[in-house]
């Protein structure tokens, strides 16, 4: 099993060298002095976010045992409204109280306080996901390390104090503060600004969403690398420089 792994990441990692000759073919980036700079995404890349366990705590302590069936209910509402708010039609307010208006109505409370109590609950169930905290460590003093992140600020901050990463990553740049989301350049410009504008082949973004993650940052004219565990097909268009199904591969490819 293990040797079959490695040769599907070998695989993975000679297509993506190989897709219209772009990206790079070799056996790690050389070593991780190629990137002075390596822009994480937070959810799914970094932490595990697991939006049914979250609004499932959040929704017990109103007395209400939220069900599969009122989890699909809600992505039904909640999806549509995270590509009008990266798409730019709605701010990171509007998102958040409309996607907990019908709540509000039957619970007989503001949409801000159900929001408030999901954020505070997907806080408290953060976990980092397999490799992270090793890839971190791993790269700490080696490369400086920021956070781009489509989320909201208060989740953010909670969970990286809670999982002891808070003093790691500078900056940290939330959509919600910046008034953008993620594939906008415009959000990237600012964090580059924050970094003291690096040369861009010197920064490396790390995602797992080839459309807000991978195309943000080839549009902002970085390298990029998709950290796809799934093996999703890579979507017509977008190429990113390096593909990786982990964080243990991501971190064995830096230090090759």
């Amino acid at each position: 099993m293990w040797f079959v792994q490695c040769v599907m990441a070998f695989l993975r990692r000679r297509a993506i060298a190989s897709s219209d000759g772009v990206g790079k073919r070799e056996n790690g980036i050389n070593n991780v002095m190629k990137y002075s700079w390596i822009l994480f995404d937070a959810d799914e890349t970094l932490f595990r976010f697991d939006a049914y366990r979250g609004l499932r705590l959040m929704f017990s302590r109103f007395n209400v045992d939220f069900s599969l069936e009122d989890y699909q209910t809600y992505e039904a509402v909640n999806q549509p409204l995270w590509v009008d708010y990266q798409e730019g039609r709605i701010d990171s307010q509007q998102l958040q109280e409309r996607r907990f208006a019908e709540w509000a109505t039957r619970l007989n409370t503001a949409a801000s306080v159900i929001n408030a109590a999901f954020i505070q609950a997907m806080a408290e169930i953060c976990e980092p996901l397999p490799g992270a905290r090793e890839l971190v460590l791993s790269l700490r003093g080696r490369v400086r390390m920021g956070i781009i992140t489509n989320g909201f600020s208060a989740m953010q901050n909670e969970r990286l104090q809670r999982t002891g990463l808070s003093d790691v990553f500078t900056p940290l740049v939330v959509s919600e503060e910046v008034g953008v989301a993620k594939p906008d350049v415009a959000i990237f410009e600012h964090a580059f600004a924050l970094m003291n504008n690096p040369p861009r082949e010197q920064i490396l973004m790390v995602g797992d969403n080839p459309h807000s993650d991978i195309l943000g940052g080839i549009n902002a004219g970085i390298d990029t690398c998709w950290l796809n565990p799934r093996e999703e097909p890579m979507p017509q268009g977008i190429t990113p420089n390096y593909q990786v199904g982990s964080l243990h591969e991501l971190q064995q490819m830096l230090l090759a």
